[in-house]
């Protein structure tokens, strides 16, 4: 069961009121198992969101933000547990070590950053965790049809595809996270011409 619960997502709240409110019912149905929510830190964007709701349900979160980020004011001043590293390298690896399962909300490139780090680090069998896309009001529906395009042209596995999870329910993306089991990922990823190997 993953109770530690690492959330991606953007630093705005986009355009379309949805993705709040799609953010706001899914740490709804997190506090509902009492999970842990690890993120970035911030006051701001669906962030801010996330943070302030989980506080006002009584749900406990942990921040990591990198020390250059300080000044801009965007840290949120009262979540219970802060940590503050050197380097946005550290930032990430911090966050993966006390995580259980990782989210990915709508978000930049910050938020595609992390997420294809965590899939490249499960590929490479460093984590078993579950990853997880919320694809609210199909934001990410071009850039899974491109990682389907991967697959086809032989760049991506499709047993390693299926390591991302992805559902468009908030309650049933934390269904999906409560009775996670891990893949069996594909260890030979590269090809050598048409010769599998």
């Amino acid at each position: 069961m993953s109770k530690n619960i690492l959330i991606y997502c953007g630093s705005s709240k986009g355009h379309n009121v949805v993705y709040e409110q799609e953010a706001i019912k899914l740490v709804r149905s997190l506090k509902k198992h009492d999970c842990k929510i690890i993120f970035g830190a911030g006051s701001v964007g669906l962030m801010g969101v996330l943070a302030d709701e989980y506080l006002r349900i009584g749900g406990e979160l942990i921040g990591v933000i990198p020390s250059f980020m300080e000044p801009w004011e965007v840290k949120h001043l009262g979540i219970q547990t802060c940590h503050v590293t050197q380097s946005m390298h550290e930032r990430k690896e911090m966050m993966a070590e006390m995580a259980d399962a990782v989210i990915a909300l709508p978000g930049g490139f910050g938020t595609l950053d992390e997420l294809f780090e965590m899939l490249t680090w499960k590929q490479l069998d460093l984590h078993q965790m579950p990853i997880s896309i919320l694809n609210t009001a199909h934001y990410y529906d071009h850039l899974i049809k491109h990682l389907d395009h991967m697959v086809q042209e032989g760049f991506l596995k499709e047993r390693n595809l299926s390591a991302l999870h992805i559902e468009s329910n908030p309650e049933d993306l934390v269904t999906y996270l409560m009775n996670y089991e891990p893949e069996k990922m594909e260890k030979k990823w590269i090809y050598r011409g048409k010769k599998e190997v």
